[in-house]
């Protein structure tokens, strides 16, 4: 191939020529151009947010086929990436830490990250050789339609999780913000500090109007508003680390706990677990390596909160100077960072409760701080993004179902409309029913996750990637890494619903 032809793909030499030495047939391809209008909303999306770089018109029967050049700087793609990284997960990493000790959390974390920058490779590999930039389309052309199915299945149920541990946010902390503003110490049955309550009535005031709009307009800026809440949260998770005492006052945790948890079947879980540890001896000391019932959810937590591989084409596409290798030290920095983020976040969170860490982390502050000035801030700035964010999430969820059920059809209002109410419908219920985010965070993480950075990238690059034998070192490596994302999905469904059994087996005694 002449340099002529490979300055076509703004691809370098020196790294990616040989991805296509094999498949001559796939330069026929020219990657998909994103419409100006839709080019700033994708790209910034958040990572429970994926990216399917669709069409703005949804009646269009085909993507634009004309290639252009990216032209994202390297720093703000590597900004678009850790806000496609980031998300609600990072509030449920001090519970994961809490449940296998500092030592083993950091081994996990370490591993999660590793794995996820691993199958970006592959992913990017991958996207060269198929010589294809949508996700959907590289299944399509790996497997056919089941293979674009899986990977459209996958990121909706990781969107469906991502929208639910929003509206989650908003069930555990706008009751406790009503009561900070009505100045209310105790719960006597409003309606309006019914977590479920207040769930359905955002979703009907606030998030369906925004979510039936045709196009997102500058609401796809809202997850750059997300990540800057993320870097507030972990400011402050660090300053509460030295203000608050431990053992924490006995008092004060009865009184606070009375006056700010919602149920008060939780109320008095917390109390009595707080007691119990309040007279041990080991009430702040830190574990190194903790295994118990929970322990199970510290993986699907990980790799929940890393989940990032859909945005990662749309990023690719957009970068300046398009490259494998100048797309992997995007990754490298923020995947870095997001260790970082994560780490610091989950290590002072836990360090401040120790034992007594909730499966949302900022839920746990309120029962022991209450009416926090600070946290206050930190919470209504946390509600604020989740619920500008939940409708920018619906938007790939509606666009993918109408690619699939639809794709041959003009645009429809009164499908918009269904779709749209159909979504908040059966994501309201699962926020209402399901007893915890921890579930959540555990299923999704397990299942969708787990598709999404073991299964699929592997499973494309094994297919589509034919100038390596199969018995090369880098098929033999995807192979592993296909198996272990296997026994990672089946083992932890497997143990999370035990516990699931067991929890529900010991509610009926």
């Amino acid at each position: 191939m002449t340099k002529a032809e490979m300055g076509k793909f703004n691809i370098s030499p020196d790294e990616d020529s040989s991805s296509y030495s094999s498949n001559s047939n796939d330069f026929s391809y020219s990657y998909p151009t994103k419409p100006t209008a839709m080019k700033s909303h994708y790209v910034d999306m958040d990572p429970e947010n994926q990216n399917f770089l669709l069409e703005s018109n949804l009646g269009k029967k085909k993507y634009e086929t004309e290639y252009h050049p990216g032209t994202t700087s390297f720093g703000m793609s590597v900004f678009n990436l850790s806000n496609a990284i980031v998300g609600s997960g990072i509030l449920g990493l001090s519970y994961a830490m809490a449940n296998t000790g500092i030592a083993l959390f950091v081994i996990l974390l370490i591993f999660v990250s590793m794995f996820s920058l691993y199958s970006v490779h592959l992913l990017l590999k991958t996207a060269n050789e198929g010589g294809s930039l949508l996700y959907e389309q590289l299944g399509l052309k790996a497997f056919g339609l089941a293979g674009k199915l899986a990977a459209s299945g996958s990121i909706t149920m990781q969107n469906i999780g991502a929208m639910s541990s929003y509206l989650f946010i908003v069930k555990y902390e706008l009751p406790l913000v009503i009561k900070a503003f009505m100045n209310i110490e105790e719960s006597t049955g409003e309606w309006y500090l019914n977590g479920d309550y207040l769930v359905i009535l955002v979703s009907l005031l606030l998030i369906l109007p925004l979510s039936l709009l045709k196009n997102l307009g500058y609401l796809g800026y809202t997850s750059g508003f997300s990540l800057l809440c993320m870097v507030f949260f972990l400011i402050v998770v660090i300053w509460k680390k030295f203000q608050i005492p431990c053992p924490m006052d006995h008092d004060l945790v009865n009184t606070t706990l009375n006056g700010t948890v919602t149920h008060s079947a939780i109320a008095a879980t917390v109390a009595t677990a707080v007691v119990q540890n309040f007279t041990s001896d080991d009430m702040c000391t830190p574990k190194y390596f903790i295994v118990n019932s929970q322990t199970v959810y510290a993986v699907p937590i990980l790799t929940f909160s890393f989940v990032c591989h859909p945005a990662i084409l749309p990023i690719y596409e957009e970068l300046k100077g398009r490259s494998r290798r100048r797309m992997m030290k995007v990754s490298n920095v923020s995947f870095f960072a997001m260790f970082l983020m994560y780490l610091l976040a989950a290590l002072f969170g836990y360090l401040t409760f120790y034992r007594n860490v909730e499966p949302e982390l900022l839920h746990t502050y309120s029962a022991v701080l209450g009416t926090d000035v600070v946290l206050l801030i930190v919470r209504l700035a946390v509600l604020l993004a989740v619920t500008l964010t939940v409708p920018v999430v619906i938007f790939p969820i509606r666009s993918s179902i109408t690619q699939l059920l639809c794709a041959s059809k003009e645009f429809s209002w009164m499908r918009h409309c269904l779709i749209t109410v159909s979504l908040l419908v059966f994501t309201n219920v699962l926020v209402i029913f399901v007893p915890t985010i921890r579930d959540i965070f555990g299923f999704i993480g397990a299942s969708a996750a787990a598709m999404l950075i073991f299964i699929l990238p592997s499973a494309f690059y094994i297919k589509l990637v034919k100038k390596e034998p199969i018995k090369s070192v880098q098929k033999i490596g995807a192979i592993l890494f296909l198996l272990a994302g296997i026994l990672v999905m089946t083992g932890c469904m497997t143990l999370i619903i035990l516990d699931w059994t067991h929890n529900s087996g010991s509610d009926g005694h």
